[in-house]
C-alpha cells in the first residue's frame, strides 16, 4: 500500500454562482467555494482512515493553484426563476480511526437545505453502517436511525455540508456546489 496516496486532511466548502451562462455560474460557485483555481478530480465516497477535517482556510493553504485536487462534489443548477436547488455532502466517520468512513453527495430540486443535508448525512451513515454490519431499517426516519447508530458506538460522527439557493429571478443560471476537498497526504 502506498500511504503517500492516502489523504490525511480534507475541508468542506460550498458556493453559489449566478451568471447568464451555465458554465459561468458553475465557475462563480467554485470561486465562492474557494476552489476555482484547482484542477478538480471527482472521486468516490471513502473518508480515509485517520483523515482530519480542517477549515477551508487551512485547507486552501495546503494547495497550489493549478494543482490536481481530488474531491467529492455535489452540484446542481437551474435557470428557472425561483426554483429551489440544493447540493450536499454527507460524512460518516467510524469510531475506530483505522477504519474508513463514507462521504456522500446529494443534489435536489425543491428540497430545503435541512432536508437535503439530512438526506446526504443519512446516505453516508447508511453506507458506513452496512459496511460495519449494523442492521437498520431503511424505512425508519433518519433521526431515529441516527440515534440508534450513535448509541451502538460504532459511528462517532455524522454531519453534512449543504448549500441552498433559489433560481435567479432574471432567468440567469444559478449553480450550487458543495464539496469535500482532499488537501494533504501522509
Amino acid at each position: 500500500m502506498n500511504k503517500n496516496r492516502v489523504p490525511s486532511a480534507l475541508f468542506l466548502t460550498k458556493g453559489v454562482g449566478v451568471h447568464r451562462e451555465k458554465l459561468g455560474s458553475f465557475e462563480e460557485a467554485l470561486r465562492e467555494a474557494k476552489i476555482a483555481c484547482y484542477n478538480l478530480v471527482l472521486v468516490s465516497s471513502i473518508f480515509p482512515p485517520h483523515c482530519k477535517v480542517v477549515t477551508d482556510d487551512e485547507g486552501v493553504k495546503m494547495l497550489s493553484p493549478g494543482e490536481i485536487t481530488f474531491c467529492v462534489m455535489s452540484q446542481n443548477a437551474t435557470n428557472e426563476p425561483g426554483r429551489r436547488i440544493s447540493a450536499s455532502v454527507g460524512i460518516a466517520v467510524p469510531k475506530k480511526p483505522d477504519n474508513y468512513g463514507y462521504l456522500s453527495e446529494h443534489h435536489a430540486f425543491g428540497m430545503l437545505a435541512d432536508n437535503s443535508g439530512d438526506y446526504a448525512e443519512d446516505l453516508a451513515a447508511s453506507m458506513l453502517a452496512s459496511t460495519l454490519g449494523i442492521e437498520f431499517d431503511a424505512d425508519q426516519a433518519w433521526n431515529e436511525r441516527k440515534g440508534i447508530w450513535l448509541l451502538q458506538d460504532d459511528i462517532v460522527t455524522t454531519t453534512n455540508h449543504t448549500v441552498f439557493a433559489k433560481g435567479d429571478e432574471r432567468g440567469y443560471w444559478t449553480t450550487v456546489v458543495a464539496a469535500a476537498v482532499f488537501c494533504k497526504y501522509s
